[in-house]
């Protein structure tokens, strides 16, 4: 029986976001505490689809605004980990890199009451140590990046990546690496930003366009992978949440079941692909 699994995950930045790229006047640190109106809203619009998603949340969202958090976190949604401050793991020592998972996980403890067992890196930038890192502190699963579309592979440590050499992978880890895309992330498509370098990120794409692409990407899924598939999209509260956006999000979903999505957490979606892949050796 086929089976095509999406996880929709959402990024609960709040304000952390902006101050790790030293953004701290008041208009950008409203841009992040607007998700305090926007969860409720998400929260019920899963609850009338009886789907179950996975907040990937800072520890200093869980500390500056445990209220923003629990309604998911009580309505039985996972609470994964990503990072204390939103700082870029790629930016960091090893040392400084092992603070942000304990003090980030250590705040997903306290309000969730177990340690994550989830990771997504802020921007999707990980450094040579996180994986080390990641298992020393038994997450179970990452998802940061970009090595394939559909299926889960295991994360790699130790690549040898030198300009004027060939490429050599490091060894295969016990790390499943659950993949994402820039593509199917809400930020790029919507988000508009005047970046502190001088930079713009034009955004405020037409929502029924970046719903297409979406829905295309699911369709594409089924057809390339007939008998299994994960898709993940990714979105950001603050982001997503604008009316628009909400009812784009809402049409998603409708679309997705009438295709025959099956609505899981990262962390389901993780134990069935570990499920399956074991069963052949059970087999044997």
């Amino acid at each position: 029986m086929s089976r095509h699994i999406v996880c929709l995950t959402f990024d609960h930045d709040h304000m952390s976001g902006f101050i790790a790229r030293g953004l701290t006047t008041p208009t950008y640190i409203s841009r992040g505490e607007y998700d305090m109106v926007v969860i409720p809203r998400l929260v019920a619009l899963l609850g009338r689809y009886d789907i179950k998603a996975t907040f990937f949340t800072p520890g200093h969202t869980i500390d500056s605004s445990p209220q923003s958090v629990m309604p998911y976190v009580d309505a039985g949604h996972e609470l994964a980990h990503h990072g204390w401050t939103h700082r870029l793991p790629a930016s960091l020592s090893k040392d400084e890199e092992e603070e942000e998972i304990v003090r980030g996980n250590n705040s997903i403890k306290r309000v969730s009451g177990q340690f994550a067992r989830g990771y997504r890196s802020p921007a999707w930038d990980l450094s040579p140590h996180s994986i080390e890192l990641l298992l020393k502190h038994r997450i179970k699963y990452d998802s940061s990046l970009m090595g394939h579309d559909y299926d889960c592979y295991y994360a790699r440590q130790g690549d040898m990546v030198e300009l004027k050499k060939p490429f050599v992978r490091g060894r295969e880890t016990p790390l499943l690496e659950m993949p994402i895309s820039w593509s199917l992330d809400d930020y790029p498509h919507f988000e508009y930003m005047r970046n502190p370098n001088g930079s713009i990120q034009a955004g405020l794409m037409n929502a029924n366009n970046v719903l297409e692409n979406f829905v295309d990407d699911f369709h594409y899924m089924r057809e390339v992978c007939p008998e299994f598939g994960i898709l993940t999209y990714t979105f950001h509260p603050h982001v997503i949440g604008r009316g628009h956006r909400m009812m784009m999000l809402e049409r998603l979903i409708k679309q997705l079941i009438a295709g025959g999505a099956v609505f899981m957490t990262m962390e389901s979606a993780m134990k069935e692909w570990l499920a399956r892949k074991q069963a052949p050796r059970a087999a044997d």
